[in-house]
């Protein structure tokens, strides 16, 4: 399967047609005189099951036969935890040592095999490229992947199918870009805003200069281990370049307000699936009634969760 074609509109027309009865639809709530996607609703707590799937269902048998490999800080190694159990096939997903424990736990009840690595002195990408080598298993990207990003566009068409009205302006949260891309790519006349923490809004600065910019490597501490990627990828980049997409950062501070008002809907939102909630609350980006904003997911270590939003 050649992984390098570029993702467009009609493959995430093709994703909606196999995700049909596998990856659920999620609901709409009224929010900041817009409207929030609820993807922390889904199966495994996030949108990662969009794209983790259509990737999986894309393989051919003997792709299928050999497993899959995958590298992810929890919520991508969920999806493909879950998508692989549905199909009947075997996953490995590397994972950081430090990921919260409620990720990881989840992945091995998925049934996935757990390689750990050090986050700080050991690179993902290298680890989980030799294993699928040496396993001859296909390499699942996070994001870094035409049919990932297609996938996880289908939030967009399930959301215009679901919106009393065109969909105008899409607020998302950003780490590798893979949501926002497909974002992007299913809803080509919105404005796409993509949402990083303060010291880790890569994308946002890449976005300004034209040209891809890496995390600094003196980034600060962030709640949100889901958004830690140090470089967006190309594919991402292009897609959200070519959409005219812009960027802003949240504090920590307006991370953990947004959970609270999260909680107040009777949502749980981890750090990083409430950063586009964030940014409207802050008055950062403008919301109306064509707005979209996505809580991108909901696994939040639950004494962490409980310490943010006690009164």
């Amino acid at each position: 399967m050649e992984a390098r074609r570029t993702p467009g509109r009609d493959g995430v027309e093709a994703a909606a047609r196999r995700l049909a009865g596998m990856a659920p639809p999620t609901p709409l709530l009224p929010f900041a005189g817009g409207w929030a996607k609820c993807e922390s609703l889904q199966p495994i707590g996030s949108f990662k099951l969009r794209g983790a799937c259509n990737r999986l269902l894309a393989l051919s048998p003997d792709e299928r036969a050999r497993g899959v490999v995958a590298f992810s800080s929890g919520n991508h190694a969920q999806g493909v935890a879950w998508a692989a159990r549905r199909l009947g096939m075997r996953a490995a997903i590397v994972m950081p040592s430090d990921a919260p424990a409620v990720k990881l736990e989840a992945t091995r009840a998925l049934g996935a095999e757990i390689v750990l690595y050090d986050r700080a002195t050991e690179s993902r990408e290298v680890i989980a490229g030799a294993l699928a080598e040496t396993r001859g298993a296909v390499l699942v990207p996070s994001f870094d992947d035409p049919w990932v990003v297609e996938g996880q566009g289908t939030a967009g068409l399930e959301a215009q199918a679901q919106a009393p009205g065109p969909i105008a302006r899409v607020v998302v949260p950003c780490g590798g870009g893979g949501l926002a891309a497909g974002l992007a790519l299913a809803l080509p006349d919105a404005e796409i805003v993509v949402v990083e923490p303060e010291g880790w809004d890569d994308m946002t600065r890449s976005l300004a200069a034209g040209v891809i910019v890496p995390v600094a490597p003196d980034a600060p501490p962030t709640l949100c281990d889901a958004l830690r990627t140090m470089r967006v990828a190309d594919i991402t980049f292009g897609a959200l370049h070519a959409a005219g997409a812009r960027g802003v950062a949240v504090s920590e501070t307006e991370i953990r307000a947004a959970m609270r008002h999260a909680f107040a809907m009777g949502l749980v939102a981890e750090p990083g699936g409430a950063v586009a909630m964030a940014a409207v609350l802050a008055g950062k980006v403008p919301c109306d009634a064509g707005t979209l904003v996505i809580v991108s997911g909901g696994n939040v270590d639950p004494a962490l969760f409980a310490r943010i939003v006690a009164p």
